[in-house]
């Protein structure tokens, strides 16, 4: 899963929220360097990723991804599913999706000392560009396979993925309709509600 759907399973704790945030952006040896709950939110992210990159739906549709964008595809996928949250945002959130991300930014631009660098530098532009709305734009998803494609050492085509969901759009928001209820209930379960 992507960032909007990582800030989503965090059990409405701040700390969950902060370490599910940041996980992607640390090292294991740097993990030692947070608070007990700020680490147990690192380890629902490393959860929920498992949880993710495993289960057969997902797999199903990084297979439809695999011939054009190779091992890319999951990373694809990821951001994909966060598009089709934000277009499935009422089925999985009692609050707007507006709210929900205001909140989102009040939290993380207030604890931005306890973020990564990396993290400290790029969040204030992320939030600017309201970057977890875009997420459920055509034009922000394809801006960010944009950046992402930039960045990568092979080819990965990141820029044809936005047609390819266009193609399939049916068929992935199917996969993660009955996809991401499992996790919501992998992470009540983690969270011990």
């Amino acid at each position: 899963m992507n960032l909007l759907a990582h800030l989503l399973l965090s059990c409405e704790d701040e700390d969950l929220m902060i370490g599910n945030f940041i996980a992607d952006f640390i090292r294991n040896k740097e993990v030692a360097n947070y608070s007990e709950t700020i680490q147990k939110g690192i380890f629902l992210h490393r959860k929920i990723d498992t949880f993710t990159d495993t289960h057969p739906l997902f797999r199903q549709g990084t297979k439809r991804l695999h011939s054009e964008h190779g091992k890319y595809a999951p990373v694809i996928l990821d951001v994909l599913y966060d598009y089709i949250l934000c277009q499935n945002w009422d089925q999985y959130s009692t609050i707007s999706i507006i709210d929900f991300t205001q909140k989102a930014y009040e939290i993380l631009t207030r604890r931005l000392h306890e973020l990564p660098q990396k993290l400290q530098t790029r969040l204030p532009i992320w939030i600017e560009n309201d970057w977890l709305i875009q997420y459920g734009t055509e034009d922000g998803l394809r801006f960010t396979f944009q950046k992402m494609d930039e960045r990568t050492k092979f080819p990965s085509h990141f820029v044809d993925a936005v047609d390819h969901l266009k193609s399939y759009y049916d068929l992935y928001e199917a996969e993660f309709n009955l996809f991401f209820p499992a996790l919501i209930a992998l992470v009540e379960e983690e969270c011990g509600e």
